[in-house]
């Protein structure tokens, strides 16, 4: 087993490919391997620095003449619902919260599938076998959650919408969610943020990572409408991004 440290971490540089995106454009990626009795230190290190972790790879973009991604996290304590948020809520008061270990379960693996069948038809995530998904949620050398949603109120509870989570020390890093596919209604990707939110400030720490924020992607702009939101600008650190 390895034990990196800061100084000793080696990075790798991804060939190019098409980005996912913005059309047109082709992305790479920075990436090392989390591993050893310091990977709780390194993924802190790096998710400070705007790196993302995806099982036991961390990597940020590095992709030539583009700096179109940007690693944001919401300011929690100050987060302030407006009334769609609030009424998404609402909406949802009949769901129940649990957390519970990064433990893959064949319930959970089926709501996966339907999620990915429904909403990205024809992606490579959508050949995931049980096996596939199990190694995305267990193969994890940080503090890692799942948090499974469910319809408290019907007789079976069953499971809506999964959230896998990273624990960090100043707050929860969403890593991937996804949530039933026939409930287009209630808005479950937005409860699942709003939940976060409140989990962080709850527990008295200060900010859910959203990962990657992609002004112009039909994909990833959303992001920008959790407000207060810190943008990671390099050599700078983290800057508040102006309304």
């Amino acid at each position: 087993m390895t034990d990196q440290t800061p100084e000793t971490t080696q990075l790798f540089l991804t060939a190019a490919m098409p980005c996912p995106y913005l059309p047109g454009r082709m992305e790479r990626k920075l990436f090392t391997h989390l591993s050893g009795r310091r990977a709780a230190m390194l993924h802190q290190l790096l998710s400070d620095n705007g790196f993302r972790r995806s099982q036991n790879l961390i990597y940020r973009p590095a992709c030539e003449e583009c700096s179109a991604c940007q690693s944001v996290r919401i300011v929690s304590q100050e987060f302030k619902a407006n009334k769609r948020f609030r009424r998404v809520q609402r909406n949802n008061a009949d769901i129940g919260v649990a957390v519970q270990p990064s433990v893959a379960t064949l319930e959970q693996y089926d709501l996966f599938k339907r999620y990915l069948d429904a909403r990205h038809e024809g992606g490579g995530m959508t050949q995931m076998s049980y096996q596939d998904y199990e190694y995305m949620v267990e193969d994890t050398p940080v503090q890692s959650v799942l948090v499974e949603y469910r319809l408290r109120e019907l007789p079976d509870q069953p499971l809506v919408a999964v959230a896998l989570t990273d624990v960090m020390p100043n707050g929860l890093s969403m890593v991937y969610s996804f949530y039933d596919p026939d409930l287009a209604d209630r808005s479950l990707g937005t409860f699942l943020i709003l939940d976060h939110i409140e989990q962080v400030r709850s527990a008295g720490l200060h900010y859910v990572y959203l990962g990657y924020w992609v002004p112009d992607s039909p994909k990833m702009a959303y992001k920008g409408d959790y407000r207060p939101l810190e943008v990671q600008c390099g050599a700078q650190g983290w800057k508040r991004l102006e309304a």
